[in-house]
């Protein structure tokens, strides 16, 4: 099972992802998929990226994995998922911190 970067983190980084009828009404909520539910999944995505990649890496261990670059390649689908993950993180606590700075 290969589950891509992109994909994994594809509702944090694609609008569209949402749907067509998706439609924000305004702070209080919005209809058809929640930011929350986006993100809850791309996160559940990077963990399944994540034990993937520990599963192979044990099989590798053992000898039980007939092809290595399967590891490799999950390892490293791993590794830019983690990455892409934090910078996201980065961005969203940078304009948190500068909407903080604000004068009202």
């Amino acid at each position: 099972m290969s589950i891509s970067p992109v994909s994994a983190l594809s509702g944090i980084t694609s609008a569209s992802s949402l749907g067509a009828s998706t439609q924000v009404t305004g702070a209080t909520g919005s209809t058809g998929s929640s930011f929350a539910n986006v993100l809850g999944s791309s996160v559940d995505s990077l963990q399944a990226l994540q034990s993937n990649a520990d599963s192979l890496a044990v099989q590798a261990v053992t000898g039980n994995l007939s092809d290595v670059h399967t590891y490799t390649i999950a390892a490293t689908e791993a590794k830019l998922a983690v990455q892409l993950t934090a910078a996201v993180r980065d961005k969203a606590v940078g304009a948190f911190t500068e909407i903080m700075r604000m004068q009202a």
